[in-house]
């Protein structure tokens, strides 16, 4: 998968550093390509819930992330991105060293774009799919990320 231009690069790693709650759950970026963003979750005690599982809510939050990062890769420069709704469903319990969250985009248009969401929990080599959902975006014009 080739990796999306320097300045993409630079305009979505610069918008991610302002997003405090990714910051508070400590998820980084770990892929930028046209159309498609990684991102990971390291399990930590703070983003788990009473069973020892990651939690939905850090589950649904990177990879409501990934999806709308994913949009701003195929948007001009001067505009920005906002979730207009999203759908997830957690298909089993999140358990592993870390979470993985794939954003890639479906349909991108001049207002709305559709993405395909996916959550992975890696665990040493295994890889387990542990939701899936879908995500419209929305662009905004003459407003550019942070």
């Amino acid at each position: 998968m080739e990796e999306a231009s320097p300045e993409v690069q630079a305009r979505v790693r610069t918008s991610f550093e302002h997003q405090g709650l990714m910051e508070h759950l400590g998820a980084r970026l770990t892929r930028i390509s046209p159309g498609c963003v990684h991102i990971e979750l390291p399990r930590r005690p703070e983003v788990t819930q009473q069973h020892g599982y990651f939690h939905a809510g850090a589950t649904s939050a990177i990879a409501d992330s990934a999806g709308g990062y994913a949009g701003l890769t195929l948007f001009a420069p001067d505009n920005s991105v906002l979730t207009v709704e999203f759908k997830i469903n957690l298909l089993a319990p999140a358990e592993g060293d870390y979470l993985e969250a794939v954003g890639k985009v479906l349909k991108s248009g001049r207002t709305l774009t559709v993405c395909q969401l996916e959550v992975f929990a890696v665990e040493g080599d295994r890889r387990m799919s542990v939701a899936v959902g879908q995500q419209t975006l929305m662009q905004i014009a003459a407003r550019p990320e942070h």
